[in-house]
């Protein structure tokens, strides 16, 4: 059975469940309402790219095209475009976006790949970007748009030449968030030096998702690998509680250490 024809499939059961005669939920959505499944559904694809395996990869990303297949059977009642318009406006874009494939530009290595993708990009919007930092959706976790501003700011080289830069950036960041919290409690909690406080946090993490760009590591991922491992010591924590009959909330910090640093051992 060709990918094609069961395309078409998927594009008629679509369509029937949108019909007279299909599900009253699919029939009320909107775009708007089905926004939190797309995000949902693209985070279960992430998940299940994580855990390795190809069989749950292959139910996500079938979840998330029905998504892509929702929102054009909506665009299709109002006249505004079909499946095959985003299919064929997808398959110009690839063409033209890797003239280095598709035609005679030659590139040396992914830098210049990425310089050529940012500049055919810039030509093709009908309104020029007031910044060339534009572009990136302000909605996005904000790890994710630190990352991708960052990485659009080096492509025109804004950026350090080596490690030790964002190495010592960090420290920078670090010693100016304790001046400031410093500088709050001896000020009465001052609002203003609270906001001072928060904003000088604000420029910590984003110096580490600059040094994570240069270890090569996703800091998104990277943060949430880090909340899964504290989410599985702390569930060891309460097994090891709830063995002995007790319950985590009642025993001391000390206890709890010691808890702690049994559930790394394991």
């Amino acid at each position: 059975m060709s990918s094609s024809h069961e395309l078409k499939k998927l594009e008629e059961i679509m369509e029937h469940l949108r019909g007279e005669n299909g599900c009253p939920w699919d029939r009320e959505q909107t775009p708007i309402s089905l926004r939190p499944y797309l995000l949902e559904e693209a985070y279960e694809v992430l998940e299940a790219i994580d855990e390795g395996s190809p069989e749950h990869l292959r139910e996500e990303l079938g979840d998330l095209l029905l998504q892509v297949v929702f929102h054009t059977q909506i665009a299709k009642e109002r006249e505004q475009f079909t499946l095959v318009d985003v299919i064929r406006e997808l398959n110009e874009k690839l063409i033209r976006r890797h003239p280095h494939v598709f035609a005679s530009t030659e590139v040396e290595g992914v830098k210049d790949v990425l310089k050529n993708w940012e500049k055919i990009k810039a030509a093709e919007k009908e309104e020029k970007p007031i910044s060339a930092l534009d572009g990136i959706p302000v909605n996005l976790p904000a790890l994710m748009r630190a990352e991708k501003i960052q990485i659009k700011a080096s492509h025109l080289g804004f950026d350090w030449d080596e490690i030790n830069g964002p190495l010592q950036k960090v420290k920078e960041e670090a010693e100016e968030l304790v001046e400031a919290r410093m500088a709050y409690e001896q000020k009465n909690k001052d609002e203003s030096l609270y906001r001072k406080m928060e904003e000088e946090f604000g420029d910590l993490l984003f110096s580490l998702v600059n040094l994570a760009r240069f270890l090569g590591a996703r800091p998104e991922i990277a943060l949430n690998r880090s909340v899964d491992k504290f989410y599985d010591r702390f569930r060891k924590m309460e097994q090891s509680a709830a063995a002995h009959g007790e319950v985590l909330a009642d025993l001391t910090l000390t206890q709890m250490d010691e808890l702690w640093e049994k559930s790394k051992e394991n």
